[in-house]
């Protein structure tokens, strides 16, 4: 079946997270593969560390470092972190890094932010870990208003700066997008970003499920979803949820084109295995390429 026949939305990819431990040559490989392709855009998760889950401890490279060595290693795709943890880094740093890196990509930057989530990793390295929703609403404006050209002076609880202002200037206004379902997060964030991404155990993985949560998200901003696949190949990287059943791989360009249907305007794939050959065989069965 060729995707190309098929309303399908844009279709991404996020790079592998903790599934397996990943060097930066695969990395690299896979997100160049995701170009070849035909992939719209690359995603990489913003984690530090898991532990405690019966599982052996497991942890990706950082985030924003492996964003700024893609960008000047691709020269297509849309890169983002899916998503950043703003308590993780002050908000200026956040906005610098943002800058930087859609500078080096020439505008291929997504800035994908949220409040963070997993204790384990905040308490290890020594990041407050306590009102993430509080800290996340002083920090947000902050990164909008810089990388949006402003000097800014706030006083907060928990970030304070004094006019500051980001130079080199941002070449363009980077493009913002926010994943949470969070009523708080959202009347902070809603209003400024360019795009809202639901995690797919948010919403059961299926189109109808997306539908019903995205009818509870109201702002002026396109969505998109994230799409757990199990594209075979005898590794089974991701534990699975009994709620959210991952898509098989001949069921794929239906189930996205009934995702379109339910108004998502991107499908961000969570291939399992993710390698190259998952992308190479996807690209191919949607006709991306």
């Amino acid at each position: 079946m060729n995707g190309r026949n098929l309303a399908l939305p844009p279709v991404g990819v996020q790079l592998p997270e903790v599934e397996r431990e990943v060097r930066w040559p695969e990395l690299l490989a896979i997100a160049r593969e995701a170009e070849a392709s035909g992939f719209e855009s690359v995603w990489v998760g913003d984690h530090m560390l898991y532990r405690g889950d019966g599982r052996a401890e497991r942890g990706p490279w950082d985030a924003w470092t492996v964003l700024a060595a893609l960008a000047a290693s691709t020269e297509r795709v849309r890169l983002g972190p899916l998503v950043a943890a703003t308590a993780f880094h002050p908000p200026g740093l956040i906005a610098r890094m943002a800058a930087a890196i859609d500078e080096i990509s020439a505008g291929r930057f997504v800035l994908g932010v949220g409040t963070g989530w997993n204790d384990t990793e905040f308490e290890a390295f020594g990041i407050p870990s306590d009102y993430k929703v509080s800290r996340f609403e002083e920090s947000f404006p902050i990164i909008r208003r810089l990388l949006a050209g402003e000097r800014v002076t706030a006083a907060g609880r928990f970030y304070q700066v004094e006019d500051a202002v980001l130079l080199p200037p941002a070449a363009r206004r980077v493009p913002l997008l926010v994943g949470s379902t969070g009523p708080r997060v959202l009347t902070a964030a809603g209003p400024h970003v360019d795009w809202w991404n639901c995690w797919y155990s948010w919403y059961g993985n299926s189109p109808a499920g997306f539908a019903e949560l995205s009818s509870r998200i109201d702002g002026d901003f396109k969505r998109s979803a994230c799409v757990l696949v199990t594209v075979g190949g005898g590794r089974d990287e991701r534990q699975l949820e009994e709620e959210a059943p991952p898509v098989e791989l001949p069921d794929l360009p239906g189930h996205l084109e009934a995702l379109a249907d339910a108004g998502a305007d991107e499908a961000i794939l969570v291939l399992d295995p993710i390698d190259e050959a998952s992308v190479r065989v996807v690209g191919e069965r949607l006709g991306l390429g």
